[in-house]
């Protein structure tokens, strides 16, 4: 094994599929928790046109879950209607306490959305 930092899983048939990168897991709490799983949640919303979920400090837990979106042209969403999006399709540690409201979101030199 090389150890690159990509998280993933082997299927029966030894194929590997990538799920996302160790150092991006928000780890609230002890619990480890993906942000692409949040991530996905969030862009099944359709007023949202970009979402992305990344760990902020907290005192309490070590990291909690917020995340930023884009809402699409033309569209509203306020966080009580994401918050009610998210809960019956997540577990309640895994929602984000804060969504953060962006016109434009930032991406790296290579179009990736930073997280941080």
């Amino acid at each position: 094994w090389f150890h690159t930092g990509d998280q993933g899983w082997l299927d029966e048939n030894g194929y590997l599929t990538l799920t996302g990168r160790l150092k991006e897991l928000i780890n609230r709490g002890g619990e480890k928790i993906s942000p692409l799983e949040i991530d996905s949640t969030l862009l099944s919303h359709p007023s949202l046109a970009e979402a992305v979920a990344f760990g902020m400090p907290d005192e309490k837990y070590g990291e909690v879950v917020h995340a930023a979106v884009v809402v699409k042209d033309g569209s509203s969403v306020s966080e009580a209607q994401l918050l009610a999006h998210c809960k019956p399709k997540l577990a309640t540690f895994k929602i984000p306490i804060k969504f953060h409201y962006l016109e434009v979101m930032p991406k790296t030199p290579t179009g990736k959305i930073q997280r941080r």
